[in-house]
């Protein structure tokens, strides 16, 4: 018989609704039964499209015997927590201070209150790979909880303290602010740097587009300097050994989550919407700044990706697809020789040495060892090998590259694809409107400013009432009030739909998302914003997020964001905001740059000169001065498109006069209009240069 994860909208949690598990949805029924009970709570954290979160729910959650042991001695919460970031963060600290190390799925046990007394990540079924098995740790707390509870009791009120004290970040010591600041944190980047395939640590290796981000902003900023030519080294690097490795697909399009090796070539296999709306900004930054048409390649493809596969019919984008497929890892995206013969005929050689197929295959499957050679596709050829073996001319391998990717393709349609979780995210979606936005404007592609407009759109309709944003959505049905990453990242969002349409409603928009952010999230002590609102469900610890996890940290954002509404509607108090985001971390920042991207990045946007760009004319007028802008990487400048000079203060005195002009402005002070898209390349001088 289902349990009561069967009416939720979470597609996570409704796979776990057959589970022989008593399972309760995060909420007060549970918390309530355990104090009436007296009996611990087992939270169980996990995601869709986790690869363990399923081994595990196979192994345990699936099991009746182990199933047995949890329903007798606890009270079973499941939580997705892409739905409850909040509540993921509370207690991923606690796993963390406990273990030493976090990761999903997560299994954290609770006192009735709430309070972390003990904490893992998986769990096996049985004692294997120097870990407990699964019932084993149940049966050891069940029996603490009964004959040593008083000393649990003890050790979660403990726990629970230490994080509130961690959570309670007063401001640091630090230089703050300040060019040296930036650059010193450039050159800790290329003490990590992987100088052979690009990134930065050991394997598994991430791609972190908030620290990309920064190296090419910081490029821009100091474009003569030696840290700004090693930042923007870096950054291409980088995008070039990812775009070249398996962890992008090379045949649909789309990136991976991460790589579990160095060289970006096995990833692991989930598509999450955040790292590719992320990646898609990057990679068009890095187009923008050499012109490289690789670079392009990839956000058409990624886009093109996430339309064809990720959105819903009302416009909003799908969380995740899954890394199994038919209940393999991969199975998917992987091929073999005899497939790609099959599907290629002649053409399949070259094909195999384009895309480094080989018999033995480069990946390896620990759950499935029969399953043996299997390659993950890649695209890093000798082409001078290519045009000797193959007799061909680069051009003539190029067009029969592509042609052969669109076959490809279409075989792979044919397989069982991964699984979706089909529901809509409205932190996730506002990354990927900025970069439906910008990819418009840069791209020139009308099909991409349409998209971007429908999901605004949709987002103002589905998860936007009375003033309050919501965090998620599914067949028509919005839940959770919004968090902190929810109002900042769609106000960026919105931020780039305004720039690419010049509907200042988009804009005086997310001026509204802001002003709530400001009165909901704000601490008036430090300065700094909760993750959640002032009027939100109290967790044990109300957390605050300034380190960039796989999206950006909700402290950073709100500084890039005070930023640019600031520079748009003239509020100075708007751009401080970034001094007491960084004084909070300023002890931190030079220890940790990898995990402050973004907040190096609003450190980047508080120094750069205040530049604005105001294009006056309508849509059709305005076009060829807006390509002279989407031509130039100008990560910080406000440019400000509008048909009628209204509603913002930079407008003024810049009313039509029958024609477009451009007015390249200083802290508002304007030179004389730019009457062409030639008078304007001019005014803006020479684009910086990459050595």
């Amino acid at each position: 018989m289902p349990n009561r994860l069967a009416n939720e909208t979470s597609p996570y949690l409704r796979q776990h609704a057959d589970n022989p598990v008593d399972w309760y949805p995060w909420g007060s029924e549970a918390f309530e039964r355990a104090r009436a009970e007296q009996k611990p709570i087992l939270l169980s954290v996990g995601y869709s499209s986790c690869h363990w979160c399923h081994v595990m729910a196979h192994e345990s959650f699936e099991n009746p015997a182990i199933a047995d042991l949890m329903n007798r001695y606890f009270i079973n919460v499941k939580v997705d927590r892409e739905e409850r970031p909040d509540v993921d963060a509370v207690y991923m600290a606690a796993v963390q201070a406990i273990s030493g190390q976090g990761g999903w799925p997560m299994t954290v046990f609770l006192t009735p209150e709430g309070e972390p007394f003990y904490a893992g990540t998986y769990f096996p079924p049985e004692d294997a790979h120097g870990r407990p098995g699964f019932p084993r740790v149940l049966q050891f707390l069940a029996e603490k909880w009964q004959t040593d509870r008083d000393r649990i009791l003890e050790s979660a009120r403990g726990l629970t303290e230490h994080l509130r004290a961690a959570a309670a970040r007063a401001a640091g010591h630090g230089d703050g602010i300040a060019p040296a600041t930036l650059a010193r944190a450039v050159e800790q980047f290329a003490e990590v740097f992987d100088t052979a395939w690009g990134g930065f640590g050991m394997a598994p290796k991430f791609p972190s587009p908030s620290n990309l981000e920064f190296l090419l902003a910081h490029f821009a900023a100091n474009p003569g300097a030696e840290t700004g030519q090693a930042a923007a080294a870096m950054a291409l690097h980088t995008l070039r050994g990812m775009a070249t490795g398996g962890m992008y697909d090379q045949v649909g399009g789309g990136f991976a989550r991460y790589s579990v090796d160095e060289a970006w070539i096995v990833p692991h296999f989930e598509k999450m919407l955040y790292d590719n709306a992320q990646l898609a900004r990057v990679y068009l930054h890095g187009y923008q700044l050499t012109g490289d048409g690789g670079f392009a390649r990839v956000v058409h493809e990624t886009l093109e990706f996430l339309l064809r596969e990720m959105q819903d019919p009302a416009g909003g984008f799908y969380a995740a697809l899954d890394a199994d497929s038919e209940g393999i890892e991969g199975k998917y995206y992987l091929w073999t020789p005899a497939e790609v013969e099959q599907v290629l005929g002649a053409d399949a050689p070259l094909a195999m040495a384009w895309y480094g197929v080989t018999p033995d295959g480069n990946f390896r499957d620990p759950h499935h060892p029969e399953l043996t050679g299997r390659s993950v596709l890649t695209a890093r050829p000798d082409i001078e090998d290519l045009e000797r073996r193959f007799g061909l001319s680069q051009d003539d391998i190029l067009d029969r590259i592509e042609e052969i990717q669109e076959r490809l393709f279409y075989a792979r349609q044919e397989r069982v694809p991964p699984g979706l979780d089909d529901k809509v995210l409205t932190d996730w979606n506002g990354l990927a409107l900025a970069a439906f936005a910008e990819a418009a404007r840069v791209l020139e592609e009308p099909a991409y400013a349409m998209a971007a407009t429908r999901l605004a759109e949709f987002l103002r309709a589905s998860v936007w009432r009375d003033g309050v944003l919501y965090h998620t959505w599914k067949a028509g049905e919005a839940r959770v009030p919004g968090m902190l990453e929810d109002y900042t990242y769609l106000g960026l969002g919105l931020v780039e739909l305004y720039k690419t349409t010049g509907e200042l409603a988009w804009l005086d928009w997310a001026r509204e998302l802001w002003e709530a952010t400001l009165a909901r999230f704000r601490d008036p002590e430090t300065g700094t914003f909760f993750d959640t609102a002032s009027d939100a469900e109290q967790l044990i610890v109300r957390q605050r997020s300034f380190f960039d996890a796989a999206t950006p940290s909700g402290n950073g954002a709100a500084a890039l964001l005070g930023l640019w509404l600031g520079r748009y509607y003239g509020p100075a108090e708007w751009e401080r905001v970034v001094d007491d985001v960084v004084a909070a971390v300023a002890d931190h920042l030079l220890r940790a740059v990898t995990g402050f991207g973004t907040i190096l990045q609003a450190m980047e946007f508080a120094l750069a000169p205040h530049r604005e760009i105001v294009i006056v004319g309508d849509a059709a007028a305005r076009a060829p001065f807006e390509g002279v802008l989407a031509a130039r990487y100008l990560p910080f400048t406000v440019v400000a498109p509008t048909a009628d000079a209204e509603g913002l203060p930079l407008f003024e005195g810049r009313e039509p006069a029958g024609r477009a002009l451009a007015y390249v402005c200083e802290n508002m002070a304007c030179m004389a209009p730019a009457e062409s898209p030639a008078e304007l390349e001019r005014q803006l001088g020479p684009a910086p240069a990459f050595a």
